[in-house]
């Protein structure tokens, strides 16, 4: 069993609170030190590399000079380099710029080139699109690919009447043959035309024969996934898990759900699941979900929480490198732009604010994840490592995309903001992240609970 989620069941609570600062910690490490190599490469003195805020628990100084520390308040970190007024480093420390000589001063995050300062500041959400890549990559290659021709790998355990073995070769279902699992397109096609009855006949070769055997439809009731914080997750649903009634009908195809979920506008739901032999009864109210639509924009449905699976597993192979991380890059784009299309619909209207949350929903998700598995959690990391470097890059005073701003200012009209510019623009995105930030928290605890 994944050490993970043999571990959610202690202490539900302390579970989520440890994952969430775990993937939080890990993400602004990265971020962090994308701020703190590049500064230093550039010729910034980093003086202070803190994990977290407040009372330093540990610390230490390299031999550099740096010093690195670890504070109490696990939500956040910083990097100070020489001459910073704050952790922001958009103001100069009062009265120490005036001592330094010129060697000192272009030691200084404020003194540095342009182009230096420019580079220090991107690098953080850099570092976090950089690290959501890294780990794509790697799980892409790890999960592998359905291997082609489709071979049968592993059986999952259902109720249905199953004839097919591991290791047989799929050659037909139904009488037609089975595509390249290459041309996406006809494979879909096909999967979505097969009869929908609960056996099938499959053409398989088995031992170097070609024999025609029963078996469950493709796309059983099986549950594949279970989404965080969700109806479903919930009401205890695993991965797995055989939906045989729903309100008391029979069903065998996940394609008969969600046509009566979604009429059913949030009333209760009973579900009768298949778990290992053992029969379960859970009823589950759907909630109102903003989908995103492939051509752009929002719908309004009803969901459970649940993905579909299949009777079995697949033989699988590992990709090209160069196929997984172009995958990895496409993933990046549609978290970016799912992201801000998401925000530009919240703020129009077209879809509820519910779709914000803050830190609470963000621990919920961190702990539901990783009560799945470790593959399951690692992939979270990279979703929120995306998302955050997405924020920082928001021209925001305070974040990095309002220094970025500032610098763009620089280079066209050859001088920085005035000071007193610099602190008011500072209190106003300082502002609007802690509203930001308190909207999120709303919609945790009062809103969208």
């Amino acid at each position: 069993m994944d050490f993970m989620a043999l571990t959610s069941g202690f202490g539900g609570f302390l579970f989520t609170a440890v994952f969430f600062i775990i993937a939080l910690s890990i993400i602004i490490a990265i971020h962090e030190y994308g701020h703190y190599i590049v500064g230093k490469k550039s010729g910034i003195f980093p003086e202070v590399f803190s994990l977290g805020f407040g009372p330093v628990l540990w610390s230490r100084v390299d031999r550099d000079g740096t010093k690195w520390q670890l504070a109490a308040i696990p939500f956040g970190g910083f990097v100070k380099f020489r001459g910073d007024g704050n952790a922001s480093g958009a103001l100069a420390e009062e009265g120490v710029m005036e001592s330094m000589d010129a060697a000192e001063r272009r030691s200084t995050m404020i003194g540095a080139p342009l182009w230096a300062r420019a580079a220090t500041v991107a690098a953080g959400p850099i570092f976090n699109f950089v690290l959501s890549i890294v780990i794509f990559t790697a799980v892409f290659l790890y999960r592998g690919v359905a291997a082609d021709p489709l071979i049968v790998d592993e059986l999952k355990p259902t109720p249905y009447t199953q004839e097919l073995r591991e290791g047989d070769q799929v050659l037909a279902i139904e009488g037609v043959d089975l595509p390249s699992q290459d041309d996406l397109l006809a494979y879909s096609t096909f999967l979505n035309n097969l009869p929908e009855q609960p056996l099938l006949d499959y053409t398989v070769l088995r031992d170097g024969a070609e024999i025609t055997v029963a078996g469950p439809y493709l796309r059983a009731s099986i549950v594949g996934s279970v989404v965080p914080r969700s109806a479903a997750m919930d009401a205890g649903l695993q991965v797995g898990d055989v939906i045989t009634h729903l309100n008391g009908e029979e069903v065998f195809a996940f394609a008969q759900l969600p046509e009566v979920i979604e009429a059913s506008e949030g009333a209760p739901v009973e579900l009768e699941i298949w778990r290992d032999g053992e029969v379960l009864t859970k009823t589950l109210e759907a909630r109102r979900v903003d989908e995103p639509l492939p051509e752009g924009g929002f719908r309004t449905v009803y969901r459970i929480g649940l993905g579909s699976g299949q009777v079995f597993e697949p033989e699988t192979v590992t990709p090209s490198f160069g196929d997984a991380l172009w995958g990895s890059v496409e993933q990046v784009g549609t978290i970016m732009s799912g992201s801000v299309s998401g925000l530009w619909h919240m703020a129009t209207g077209a879809i509820s604010s519910c779709n914000l949350s803050g830190p609470i929903g963000i621990a919920e998700t961190a702990g539901d994840m990783a009560s799945q598995g470790t593959l399951d959690f690692i992939w979270l990391i990279a979703v929120l490592s995306t998302a955050i470097g997405l924020l920082n890059l928001f021209p925001i005073p305070v974040l990095d995309g309002g220094h970025l701003v500032f610098y763009a200012y620089e280079a066209v009209f050859r001088k920085p903001p005035s000071e007193a510019a610099l602190k008011v623009l500072m209190s106003m995105g300082l502002t609007i992240v802690l509203g930001m930030m308190l909207f999120g928290l709303s919609n945790d605890l009062l809103f969208c609970p």
